[in-house]
């Protein structure tokens, strides 16, 4: 039996690639939210590609995640200022869930932030995200007070790296 593998590689946020799961996550966060799978109209393109400039140097980074060469996996960070950075967009398609990836994605990540400058990186999700959350924790992830707000913002965490 074959074995598969995961490549995590910075990409640019707006390769079709990447595009197509920063749609597929936002489907999936805005979905879990309403409890149902978004219609197409639903949509918003300015949310999707709300602060996509942030997340290319010298202020942040985007990778993408291929396992045995299908996007299966992406996230972003974001310099805050000197010492933090913060994940965003971490996400991984449903099908791709459980095979390893998402570790590999949130050292990738690290890494980015350390290559950025960062000393601690720091993030903000919602209390439903249950799977996100214990990817978080699982890799050394520690509730936080908040250090922003906004309408789906629950639960804080942050790493020193």
């Amino acid at each position: 039996m074959a074995r598969m593998t995961w490549i995590i590689t910075p990409e640019r946020f707006d390769t079709p690639d990447a595009t197509a799961l920063r749609r597929d996550y936002y489907g999936d966060v805005a979905g879990r939210y309403f409890g149902r799978v978004l219609r197409e109209d639903e949509y918003d393109d300015d949310m999707i590609d709300d602060g996509l400039d942030l997340l290319a140097p010298p202020t942040g980074a985007f990778l993408v995640g291929r396992r045995d060469g299908e996007p299966a996996a992406c996230g972003g960070i974001v310099l805050l200022d000197a010492e933090r950075a913060e994940l965003t967009r971490v996400f991984i398609r449903p099908a791709f869930r459980g095979t390893g990836g998402a570790d590999l994605l949130i050292r990738g990540l690290e890494d980015a932030a350390r290559e950025l400058g960062a000393k601690r990186t720091v993030l903000n999700t919602r209390l439903d995200l249950v799977e996100a959350r214990a990817l978080y924790t699982r890799n050394g992830y520690e509730e936080i007070p908040a250090y922003c707000t906004g309408p789906y913002m629950e639960i804080w965490y942050g790493k020193e790296l």
